[in-house]
């Protein structure tokens, strides 16, 4: 089946999330496979997204600061969308996807109508990240997988790039429904880095 190069309509609300703050709710049922959001916001440099964040200066990680290339990335605090307000799970339902530099926001495996739209972060781990890194970038998917933090899996570290943590690219092979946590299920009432208190576009 050819890729779906477009998001129709947005099948998804905003609501309390008992993963963390507000997540995506599917208003629908979505089939695996469908694109169900780009993810929008202003394209600026690192150096900019290094001005505008400085995680040593964060008790908790919060922004929406989205990696497209070495020289750009998305902040979603800014002309965003509400995809920035999809959380992350170590067992995602879908999977973020670099389609000629945009960013979409995909399904891995068919989704109910009322559960939690979640993906991996991924955020990039390099030569300097420590325990109080790991505590810092805290994962509360609850996945029964779950890795404990929304970096991603370790693996032979990049050197320093000195730069915020971003939300990246990542595939994932799709996962079942029974690999997801219940409270990410739910269909009522509980429904990637933070910007600072005066751009902050969400509250966890």
């Amino acid at each position: 089946m050819p890729r779906q190069r477009r998001v129709v309509a947005q099948p998804f609300e905003i609501r309390e999330s008992a993963i963390q703050g507000r997540g995506a709710f599917a208003t629908r049922s979505i089939r695996k496979g469908e694109r169900v959001a780009e993810y929008i916001g202003e394209r600026i440099s690192w150096k900019e997204a290094d001005r505008r964040y400085d995680d040593t200066q964060m008790k908790r990680h919060h922004t929406f600061l989205f990696s497209v290339t070495s020289r750009t990335v998305i902040d979603g605090a800014v002309r965003g969308n509400d995809s920035r307000f999809i959380n992350h799970s170590c067992a995602p339902n879908c999977e973020a996807v670099d389609d000629g530099g945009r960013i979409f926001i995909e399904s891995l495996r068919a989704i109910a109508e009322g559960e939690e739209l979640t993906y991996d972060y991924a955020f990039e781990r390099d030569d300097t990240h420590t325990a109080e890194d790991e505590a810092l970038y805290a994962c509360h998917c609850g996945a029964v997988a779950c890795r404990g933090t929304i970096l991603e899996p370790p693996k032979v570290p990049l050197p320093h790039s000195h730069h915020s943590a971003a939300r990246h690219v990542r595939r994932h092979k799709p996962v079942d429904a029974a690999d997801t946590p219940k409270n990410s299920r739910r269909s009522s009432g509980t429904a990637k880095r933070s910007a600072r208190q005066a751009v902050e576009g969400k509250r966890r």
